[in-house]
């Protein structure tokens, strides 16, 4: 009496693993690709919030923008007409200073020295404008990728 074997040969394995590869190597740059597009998106965000919120400051504060060296105690407490953090007349406008999420920074870079990779945001607190720090490496190729705001 012959016994049945089953089973997979092993031609018919090496076909499901070579499928399972040609799948993984389509599927698997798409969500890189995604994961990018999430964090230029939260970025975008971060960076209309901050601008909305210095906007405000300015608006309350007789167009003074916050300064360089108090920014953070002028945006996330409270102040009073001169921008002194002591006051409690207007703020606070932000919980806390958004990370930017290509460099996990959440500090600010005075305009000035734009492109010295200092920090998260470059603030420039003579007209208020605030930026992305937009230089990283993405691709990990040792080149600076670029994010067009």
């Amino acid at each position: 009496m012959k016994s049945k074997r089953s089973g997979f040969t092993l031609v018919e394995i090496l076909i499901v693993v070579v499928i399972l590869g040609i799948l993984a190597a389509i599927v698997i740059p798409q969500f890189t690709e995604a994961s990018t597009e999430a964090k230029l998106s939260a970025l975008c965000t971060d960076l209309q919030t901050l601008r909305s919120q210095i906007e405000l400051y300015k608006i309350q504060h007789n167009d003074n923008p916050p300064e360089f060296g108090n920014f953070i105690a002028q945006m996330t407490g409270t102040t009073d007409i001169y921008g002194a953090a002591t006051g409690s007349d207007y703020g606070p406008y932000m919980q806390k200073i958004p990370i930017n999420q290509f460099n996990n920074d959440d500090t600010l870079d005075e305009d000035a020295l734009i492109g010295n990779d200092g920090g998260g945001w470059e603030y420039d607190d003579t007209t208020g404008s605030i930026n992305a720090d937009d230089s990283y490496d993405g691709d990990n190729d040792g080149t600076k990728d670029h994010i067009n705001l």
